[in-house]
């Protein structure tokens, strides 16, 4: 089980275009380039955790997200950083399209994802650091059980406080929240190993 760092795309690493699936349109969101490169040194796994209702609201398919993932692959490749995977929820309640239009878990807050991709990857979820830019991706990261950085840009606008809403950290950006966590990762205790 290794610790793992789960970011936010939109508003996090990426300036945030509504409903956007054009590659050429993604950008970096400031300080996540410098950011990348920083965790791209730690070695541990890079998983971007993203909401895309836009499947739900009729606005692109499904299929749509592919060249976009394809991009943010070759966006981190150019900071020396590897994207290991990209999980993305389709669905919100509200949505136009019948199958995607449903209340699920793996929509953010809720840590479907990142249970999916502990699961996939052999993550242990409370070592694990998880970057967003609103309280939604917050209370994902800490139901999941990680430790949390919210990402204070301005694109949180409605200050909703809970249990699970409370970061652990709040940074300006994606390049001081890659600093603290770079270093309580190389600070953590190593964990003895197990025995039969």
């Amino acid at each position: 089980m290794k610790p793992a760092i789960f970011l936010d795309k939109d508003g996090t690493l990426l300036v945030d275009v509504p409903y956007n699936v054009d590659p050429s349109r993604m950008v970096w969101a400031p300080g996540a380039r410098e950011g990348v490169t920083l965790l791209g040194q730690l070695g541990h796994p890079l998983i971007v955790v993203s909401n895309q209702s836009g499947v739900a609201m009729g606005r692109f398919d499904e299929a749509a997200l592919d060249p976009m993932r394809r991009r943010l692959e070759a966006m981190f490749r150019t900071q020396g950083a590897q994207l290991a995977d990209f999980y993305y929820c389709p669905h919100h309640p509200d949505g136009t399209q019948p199958a995607y239009a449903v209340s699920c878990i793996c929509r953010k807050p809720m840590p479907g994802l990142l249970r999916r991709a502990a699961a996939d990857h052999g993550i242990d979820l409370h070592a694990s650091w998880f970057v967003g830019d609103i309280l939604n991706d917050v209370e994902a990261g800490a139901r999941a059980g990680c430790h949390t950085v919210l990402l204070d840009n301005g694109h949180e606008t409605e200050w909703v406080r809970g249990r699970w809403r409370t970061p652990d950290e709040t940074l300006p950006d994606m390049f001081m929240a890659a600093r603290l966590i770079a270093q309580k990762l190389r600070c953590a205790p190593l964990r003895g190993k197990e025995t039969a």
